[in-house]
C-alpha cells in the first residue's frame, strides 16, 4: 500500500524523518500553501515570500529526483485553506494505508495532528525530527532533577556529544566560552562584507505577486527580495559568510550600527531553521575555518555556540515545559506593545533602526532582538504573549519552538529565571557603548530625568524598582539593587515619575 507523506513549509530537507524509506514508485508527497499557516498570526510578507518560494523550489527539487509530487499552491482551485483538508484532498487521489509527518515545531499544531487519525480515518504516524542534534529524549535527560536549565552547562555536554571544538574530553584552547573577547564595540571605519541578493526567477516572482495582492495588510517591506530559496542557493550564502564575515563574527557580534542591518553576522538560521542547510555541517565547516586558520577560535566559538548551544537547547526547552510554559508571566507584565512596533516611528533612534531594519528585511540580529526591542518591552512591562505574537511573525527564522522561549526566558524574564539568570534590563549607556545609535538620537544619553532624557535610562531604574520584590535576591543584580540604594530617593521619585508618564503615554 501507497503512503502519503507530508512535508511542512520549515521541513525543506530530502533527508527529513518523513521522507525515509520513501517508495518513489508508490508514495506521494504534499506539499501545501494554505492561509491557515500564512495568517494564524499575521506573518511579515517577506517571511511568507521567503517560505513560499523555498516551498516550490524544494517540490521541483523532489520531482527532478523521481518522487510523486502533489504541490498545493495557495490560489489553487478547491484550496481548502488548511493542512489537515489539503490531507483529506489529497487522500481522494489514491489508495494510502498511512498518512507519516515530520513533528512540527509549534505545540499547536502538533497538538492538532494528534487528533488527524480519528478525523481522517487512517494511522498518522508523526516522526521526531531528527535533523536536529540533540533528540526529545537527550535534552529530557539532561534537564531531569536540575533546578535551572542553565544553556552553558547544555552546550558544553553537546560539545562532548558532538566533538566540535574539542580536544580529547577538554575544550581547545582549554576554555568553553570566549564571550568576553565577542563584545568590542563598532570602530569607526569598520567596513562590512556585502551581502549580493540572490536572483529572482519565475517562481519567486509568480510569489512575489502573489504575496502582494493576498497579504497586502501584513506587516513588513515585500521588496526588494534576496533571500536565498534554493538549497544550491542556501550553500553559497553559507560559503560567503565563513569566507568573508567568520573571523570577525566574534569580535563585533554584540555590536549595533545604524543602517547596518547585516554586520558581520551569518543570516543563515533562516537557511537551516526551514531545512535548506545543515545545522551540523554548517559547525562543522566553522570548525575547519578555525583549524585552517581562517578565523580565530573566538569567533568560531561563539558562532559554534549560536548553533549549537542556543538552538539545540531552545528547541529542547520549548518540547520539555510546553504547554504550560508560554502562560507563565513573572513579572505581571500587562501592557499592550506600542504601535511603533508596527510602524518604526519613534524619537528612540535605537529602536528605529532595530524595528526600520526588521520591517524592511524581516531580519534583525540577535542583539538588537534582546538589548533593543526586547529590553525595551521587558522594561516597559509589555504583556508576554503580544511580544511574543510579534517576534513570531515579524521574523523570517522564527517559529514558535525557537522564538518562544527566546523571547519568553530570554527577553522577557516571563519564566522567572528558568532560562536567563537574570532580566536583560539595559540603560541608556549599555546601549552608547555597543552602537553609534545614541550620536544621532532625539534624546540625551546621559540625561536620566527631563524632556531630553533617554527613555531607557529611566526604564531601567524603574523596572529594578517596581520588580523590586521578585527580583531583589538574584545574584546578577546585586550591583544595581546596591547603587539603587544610595541613589537620592528625589532622584529615584522623578526617574519613576517620567517612567510613568512615559509609558502612559504609550
Amino acid at each position: 500500500m501507497a503512503v502519503l507523506r507530508l512535508i511542512l513549509g520549515d521541513q525543506l530537507d530530502p533527508h527529513v524523518a518523513a521522507l525515509k524509506d520513501t517508495d518513489k514508485d508508490a508514495d506521494l508527497i504534499l506539499i501545501a500553501e494554505v492561509m491557515e499557516e500564512a495568517s494564524y498570526v499575521r506573518h511579515h510578507k517577506k517571511k511568507i515570500a521567503f517560505l513560499f518560494s523555498a516551498m516550490r523550489h524544494f517540490a521541483a527539487e523532489l520531482e527532478h529526483t523521481g518522487h510523486d509530487v502533489r504541490y498545493v499552491t495557495l490560489d489553487a482551485k478547491g484550496n481548502s485553506g488548511s493542512l489537515k483538508g489539503e490531507v483529506a484532498r489529497a487522500l481522494t487521489c489514491g489508495s494510502f494505508d498511512r498518512l507519516v509527518v515530520t513533528e512540527p515545531g509549534e505545540y499547536r499544531l502538533r497538538a492538532d495532528m494528534e487528533t488527524w487519525s480519528d478525523a481522517l480515518g487512517l494511522p498518522v504516524e508523526i516522526r521526531e525530527d531528527d535533523r536536529f542534534i540533540c533528540p526529545h529524549e537527550d535534552f529530557r535527560n539532561w534537564a531531569r532533577g536540575r533546578q535551572r536549565l542553565t544553556m552553558e552547562y547544555f552546550y558544553r555536554e553537546m560539545r562532548r556529544k558532538t566533538g566540535l571544538l574539542m580536544d580529547g574530553d577538554q575544550p581547545v584552547g582549554g576554555q568553553w566560552n570566549y564571550d568576553r573577547e565577542n563584545r568590542k564595540p563598532p570602530k569607526k571605519g569598520l567596513s562590512y562584507p556585502r551581502r549580493a541578493a540572490c536572483r529572482i526567477d519565475d517562481k519567486t516572482a509568480e510569489v512575489l505577486a502573489l504575496v502582494a495582492e493576498r497579504f497586502a495588510d501584513h506587516p513588513g517591506d515585500l521588496e526588494p527580495f534576496g533571500f536565498a530559496v534554493t538549497r544550491e542557493e542556501a550553500m553559497r550564502e553559507r560559503d560567503a559568510f565563513m569566507e568573508k564575515a567568520l573571523p570577525h563574527f566574534g569580535d563585533y557580534q554584540d555590536a549595533m550600527v545604524a543602517g547596518e542591518p547585516w554586520l558581520y553576522h551569518s543570516v543563515l538560521a533562516l537557511y537551516m531553521n526551514c531545512g535548506l542547510l545543515d545545522p551540523r555541517d554548517v559547525c562543522e565547516r566553522a570548525e575547519q575555518a578555525w583549524r585552517d586558520g581562517h578565523a580565530p577560535l573566538n569567533a568560531v566559538e561563539g558562532f559554534i555556540r549560536q548553533v549549537l548551544g542556543w538552538r539545540e537547547y531552545v528547541r529542547g526547552l520549548y518540547w520539555l515545559k510546553m504547554p504550560d510554559y508560554a502562560e507563565s508571566n513573572f513579572l505581571d507584565a500587562q501592557r499592550t506593545l506600542p504601535d511603533f512596533y508596527w510602524t518604526g516611528e519613534t524619537d528612540m533612534a535605537c529602536l528605529a533602526d532595530a524595528i526600520g531594519t526588521t520591517l524592511k528585511h524581516a531580519y534583525a540580529h540577535h542583539i538588537q532582538r534582546l538589548t533593543i526591542t526586547g529590553a525595551f518591552a521587558l522594561m516597559a512591562g509589555i504583556r508576554p504573549s503580544a511580544v511574543e505574537a510579534w517576534y513570531l511573525l515579524i521574523y523570517a527564522d522564527a517559529y514558535e519552538w525557537v522564538e518562544l522561549p527566546n523571547t519568553h526566558g530570554m527577553a522577557l524574564f516571563a519564566d522567572g529565571g528558568l532560562m536567563a539568570t537574570k532580566p536583560y534590563a539595559v540603560s541608556g549607556s549599555y546601549i552608547n557603548k555597543m552602537s553609534d545609535y545614541c550620536g544621532s538620537c532625539a534624546y540625551n544619553v546621559k540625561d536620566k530625568t527631563g524632556k531630553k532624557a533617554c527613555p531607557f535610562n529611566y526604564l531601567y531604574w524603574d523596572f529594578l524598582s517596581r520588580n523590586e520584590e521578585r527580583l531583589r535576591d538574584n545574584h546578577r543584580l546585586a550591583m544595581p539593587y546596591r547603587t539603587l540604594e544610595k541613589m537620592d530617593p528625589a532622584l529615584v521619585a522623578a526617574m519613576r515619575a517620567e517612567a510613568a508618564r512615559f509609558l502612559d503615554a504609550l
